[in-house]
């Protein structure tokens, strides 16, 4: 690697107050990106801020019709906790398909929403579920959080400090993984709530995204075979060695029909 300054804040004000005298400070929850791409030499931070003791971030609780997250929740923790099993499973089912072992018991929430890779699971569920990302400064709607390829509405030194998922009357996460590494080719969350039906879809495009036909048809009838003649273009979305656009328009109707039929 290089040298770095290596720091460890015991407040969330600490933590703040580091990154904003550091020339080029980063925040380190589980470390599952941040570190490979350290040692490739993509990022080179001249600090490096450890949330690891900040209580402020740590743990899951209920808050009304709400399952609040705190960032640096691994996803091991979202798996086992009762309140997410029992009052919200499809976001225990997403977190269960994250990875391996060694991945759901470091990376934390916070840290995958913060990277916002385009194929990651965590961002189907903030905009499928309608969830609310809450910092140290303000609160951020999930369909307003995602801005683009690893980009996010997080301001500089502006730290995630939870995530509110408010529970729906169902919901399913469906994904097709990458053999290798069980990141989504392309994920669907599908959900029914008090606002409605959403639909969201990460890995397929540069973003995660939703799909208004989709929402609409399901609206009125809340069952696989409405999306039968639902068509999603293939236009913008990701082509790589592992799916064509096409192919991956294609799983977006398969996976999406698959998850109505798990959340029913």
């Amino acid at each position: 690697m290089y040298q770095f300054v290596y720091q460890r804040p015991g407040s969330l004000p600490e933590a703040v107050e580091q990154s904003t005298q550091a020339r080029e400070g980063l925040f380190l929850a589980g470390g599952m990106t941040l570190i490979p791409t350290m040692k490739l030499r993509l990022t080179a931070p001249s600090n490096l801020i450890d949330l690891t003791d900040l209580a402020e971030l740590k743990g899951i609780r209920q808050e009304g019709n709400a399952i609040i997250v705190g960032a640096t929740t691994t996803h091991a923790q979202v798996v086992s906790t009762p309140e997410v099993r029992d009052l919200l499973p499809a976001l225990a089912a997403l977190a269960e398909s994250i990875g391996d072992p060694q991945v759901r018991n470091r990376g934390t929430i916070g840290g995958s929403i913060a990277n916002a890779d385009p194929a990651a699971d965590y961002p189907a569920a903030v905009v499928g579920l309608g969830a609310i990302v809450k910092t140290n400064t303000r609160t951020i709607a999930g369909d307003d959080f995602f801005t683009g390829l690893f980009e996010t509405a997080l301001d500089p030194n502006e730290l995630i400090v939870a995530v509110s998922f408010p529970i729906p009357q169902r919901a399913a996460y469906m994904k097709f993984p990458n053999p290798a590494s069980r990141y989504a080719i392309v994920g669907v969350m599908v959900s029914q709530g008090n606002d409605g039906v959403r639909v969201a879809v990460t890995g397929a495009g540069p973003n995660v995204f939703r799909v208004p036909e989709m929402e609409q048809a399901l609206a009125v009838n809340f069952a696989p075979e409405v999306l039968e003649e639902i068509t999603v273009s293939a236009d913008e979305l990701n082509e790589d060695l592992h799916a064509s656009a096409d192919y991956r328009a294609h799983l977006i109707k398969v996976m999406a029909k698959r998850a109505v039929v798990a959340a029913t």
